[in-house]
């Protein structure tokens, strides 16, 4: 790729020099000091995406509209709009796209109370999606395949970003003094070029005369991962650019270096981010928070506040405990939390929404001391393969995560403590984890493959979830597959029932020293029974299980307590002794973090039909317990409390295990351990 580096310092290496950044005007008063974003916490986040109908910005912003905000949620930041998706500004700026009218300088004024309060004002700004910036100039655009203008996506090999981007960027830092950018539309939106000057850089760096044009076509793999780093440069190169001149403007980019873009950072953001499904929301904020908390970065997820699709009552906006169990899911894993309420068409918010966001914010606040930036403890690690990732999608950054989801739920539903790592994110830490997990890959670095090998040789142990993982280790296993994947057998039968499985299944020759696990039958009737659902075999010191159906999928259509327990079988007979047991209810999110050097046991009710797509709106979440906690710890523990609220618990302790009950559980608990 050294070509295509060469075409990127002198594509991208031009810039645009603008004033300094502003200094605030002398008042006679210390302003309250701002928390850095990576210093925060909570904050609320605004957009409104202004287009062609926005002709009065800033009529109804009032002071008294912002200091409400402050006042009522007392947040660390505010993020609010400045320029959306269509690319119209919703400010005056003098070097961007404005929209049509502007009633005095709103911006002014949110930066302006802001500053006073010591709360942090940040941007959400378009990047990479600006289509009125292609509108005006077609030759910035994305051609796609067929040679076609993308309406929408910004060409990484034109002149977008030096031309407008950064002297964007470069104005909010200097000439109002915002403290950041959360830049949205960018790795997700953006798509294959095939411009001319994409296909030069394409060629000189690859040596590829033929560009594929489709999933399918020769080269298609190394097309998009020319594409994506692309991307990469480009994110580099903006972040790099307005930093040399005002280094104090925070940036990030919308879901780089997250699961949309599950690699490790190699841009110089100042923070990672992304906003969950507003529909899905928990399971989407259980998988993203697990991902993020181990990039190395700080981090916060962001709460869609309203769904896009109303309930039978008609509702819209979400409930203060649906807000709150969607922050749990977050803060349970050490995030930090913002949530997204719309702007009016003028670019005012809609103050009747606070005391909601009041309430989930007095709900997070309790919690900050005991959770912030808090460390997870190892002991289950979910494998998210780049190489595997990067290999099975056809677009740039896309996502598809259904062969992860449903293992992972399963896994979180029998209250194991799991976390969701790259390769990146396990190299050299792979001792640190009694039971990685691998669900249903097509391919796997050979270096990787060997690490994960030498760490079950050493007494780790090895979970290959679906056939297609499983015959990457046909040789360890001593297992001949006999089949190729197939979507039969489509019933799993275990500890005397069965339910129904989706996804290929393989026929299999075992060794007779392999154990064997469950059954895979023709019909709904065990004696259709064809082999064995999943081995465990025995390697150097350690352990390697594997199924022969494909899990994920199935387990996502019903969350079947048979599937359910048959994983967790597997999952104890490879981890027996998790340093964290909880029983009373599949409905209990269990993490283990350490905090300021105690063991902090989060617990967080997943109870409801929370992915139930036809009735979005919950106004309350049933609660669940009593809960038996089981710890392993070497000492008797000096004391032992559920937070918030400093409430001491009774416990038992003998044999290196302190027992306890949780008698209810609302929303978030967290036992903590001294």
């Amino acid at each position: 790729m050294r070509a295509f580096h060469t075409w990127a310092a002198l594509c991208l290496g031009a810039s645009l020099a603008v004033a300094a950044e502003s200094q605030p005007a002398a008042t006679g008063k210390t302003p309250p000091q701002r928390l850095s974003r990576a210093e925060s916490f909570l904050g609320v986040h605004f957009d409104f995406h202004a287009g062609a109908d926005c002709k009065e910005i800033g009529k109804n912003t009032t002071r008294e509209m912002i200091e409400n905000v402050i006042n009522q949620v007392r947040p660390d930041y505010l993020q609010i709009d400045c320029k959306g998706h269509p690319g119209l500004s919703s400010y005056p700026t003098r070097v961007g796209n404005q929209a049509p009218g502007f009633v005095g300088d709103p911006l002014r004024l949110w930066r302006e109370v802001t500053a006073e309060r010591g709360v942090g004002l940040f941007m959400h700004y378009s990047g990479v999606w600006d289509s009125r910036a292609i509108q005006m100039h077609p030759d910035w655009a994305v051609r796609n395949a067929d040679g076609s203008t993308n309406k929408n996506a910004t060409s990484f090999f034109g002149p977008y970003a030096d031309q407008l981007l950064i002297p964007q960027l470069r104005e909010l830092a200097g000439d109002y003094g915002v403290d950041g950018a959360w830049v949205d539309g960018e790795c997700w939106a953006s798509q294959p070029d095939y411009s001319e000057a994409a296909l030069k850089a394409f060629r000189a760096a690859t040596g590829i005369q033929d560009t594929p044009r489709k999933p399918g076509d020769p080269h298609w793999y190394e097309w998009l991962q020319f594409n994506r780093e692309a991307f990469r440069i480009y994110l580099r190169h903006y972040v790099a650019e307005v930093k040399k001149t005002h280094p104090g403007l925070q940036l990030c980019s919308n879901w780089a270096f997250t699961d949309h873009m599950p690699e490790g950072v190699s841009a110089p953001v100042d923070w990672i981010s992304g906003d969950y499904s507003p529909e899905n929301s928990v399971n989407s904020a259980r998988f993203s928070a697990r991902y993020l908390a181990w990039q190395g970065k700080p981090w916060d997820l962001m709460a869609w506040s309203f769904t896009t699709k109303a309930g039978p009552d008609g509702k819209r906006q979400k409930s203060v405990p649906q807000l709150q169990r969607e922050a749990a899911a977050v803060l349970a894993l050490g995030g930090g939390f913002q949530a997204y309420f719309t702007q009016r068409r003028d670019g005012s918010i809609r103050e009747e929404q606070m005391p909601t966001m009041a309430e989930v914010a007095k709900f997070c606040r309790a919690r900050q001391e005991i959770c912030h930036r808090a460390v997870s403890v190892p002991q289950v690690a979910l494998l998210y393969s780049t190489a595997n990732h990067y290999r099975r999608m056809n677009g740039l950054f896309p996502r598809d995560l259904v062969p992860l989801q449903g293992t992972l739920q399963a896994l979180l539903e029998s209250q194991q403590s799991v976390e969701v790592l790259g390769e990146h994110q396990l190299a050299g830490r792979m001792a640190e984890y009694p039971l990685i997990v691998v669900p249903e890959v097509d391919y796997l670095e050979p270096d990787f493959k060997k690490a994960l090998l030498a760490r079950v040789r050493a007494g780790g142990s090895l979970l290959l979830v679906g056939p297609s993982s499983a015959a990457l280790f046909q040789a360890e296993l001593g297992a001949t597959l006999e089949s190729a994947p197939a979507p039969g057998p489509r019933f799993l039968a275990y500890n005397g029932e069965l339910t129904p499985i989706k996804g290929p299944s393989v026929i299999a020759k075992l060794p007779v020293s392999a154990q064997l696990y469950g059954q895979l039958c023709a019909s709904n009737d065990i004696f259709t029974a064809t082999q064995a659902a999943a081995c465990v075999v025995r390697y150097g010191r350690g352990k390697i299980a594997a199924t022969h159906f494909s899990f994920s999928r199935g387990y996502l259509a019903d969350r079947s307590a048979v599937a359910r327990g048959f994983l967790q079988r597997l999952a104890r007979e490879l981890f027996p002794q998790p340093l964290v047991t909880v029983t009373g209810s599949p409905d209990v999110d269990v993490s283990v973090n350490r905090q300021a050097g105690r063991l902090a046991i989060n617990l967080v009710n997943t109870a409801g039909p929370h992915a139930d797509m036809q009735a979005p709106i919950h106004e309350s979440i049933p609660p669940v317990g009593p809960l038996a906690v089981a710890i392993r710890t070497a000492k008797k523990p000096a004391r032992i409390t559920l937070e918030p609220g400093n409430e001491p618990l009774m416990f038992q302790y003998q044999k290196g295990v302190a027992r306890l009950t949780v008698p209810r559980l609302e929303i978030h608990q967290v036992v903590v351990v001294e």
